[in-house]
């Protein structure tokens, strides 16, 4: 058989010897068979710190959490599906019918994608406790972006929810959250 001459492509493969091979974990730019190494591309990677407020009652407010011990699993829980969720709990709290959790939020999740699933399995988990045969959740959520600057701020506030509520109740408290967000909101679906 013949040698067949070598030719060269545009990604530098089959160059002809005169040329630099390329070092590991290189890649081709252009035509040119010049290779670079990763760092030299100037690509970044994606990075982000979204700080997320989110809080949610019990389906019509039933104070299922009114027993402290299972409170306090349920927000341990609530930090467990957050922190697989991607979504770091800086703090989580409540009361007897709703819960507060100051979380991070990944970059690669939606809002809603997040709230469904911590809901979702924290109602599963609740349902196969010896009490929480018939817990739910409400269908709605409020969640509202948090400033680095007063992260704990909303921290505090989310971990003295038993002194909030010897004063204000829940409806009262949500929709104080919604106006000083600037959220408008229709009284005949926020609650359920």
């Amino acid at each position: 058989m013949k040698d067949k001459k070598r030719r060269g492509n545009h990604f530098g493969q089959g160059a002809p010897r005169s040329s630099p091979r390329p070092e590991a974990g290189s890649t081709p730019i252009g035509v040119a068979s010049r290779w670079i190494r990763p760092s030299e591309s100037g690509m970044a990677q994606s990075l982000s710190r979204i700080l997320i407020h989110t809080v949610f009652s019990t389906k019509d407010r039933v104070p299922f959490l009114r027993d402290p011990g299972f409170r306090e699993q349920m927000h341990s829980y609530l930090g467990g599906c957050a922190k697989s969720a991607g979504c770091p709990p800086i703090r989580i709290g409540g009361v007897d019918d709703h819960v507060h959790l100051l979380t991070t939020l990944s970059r690669t999740l939606a809002v809603a994608e997040f709230v469904k699933e911590i809901k979702r399995n924290s109602s599963l988990w609740a349902k196969g406790k010896e009490r929480g045969g018939d817990f739910a959740w409400q269908a709605g959520y409020g969640c509202f972006s948090v400033s680095e600057s007063l992260v704990s701020s909303v921290s505090r506030y989310v971990e003295k929810q038993e002194d909030h509520h010897r004063v204000m109740t829940f409806q009262e408290e949500y929709r104080e959250l919604l106006r000083r967000h600037g959220e408008e909101w229709d009284e005949r679906y926020v609650w359920d």
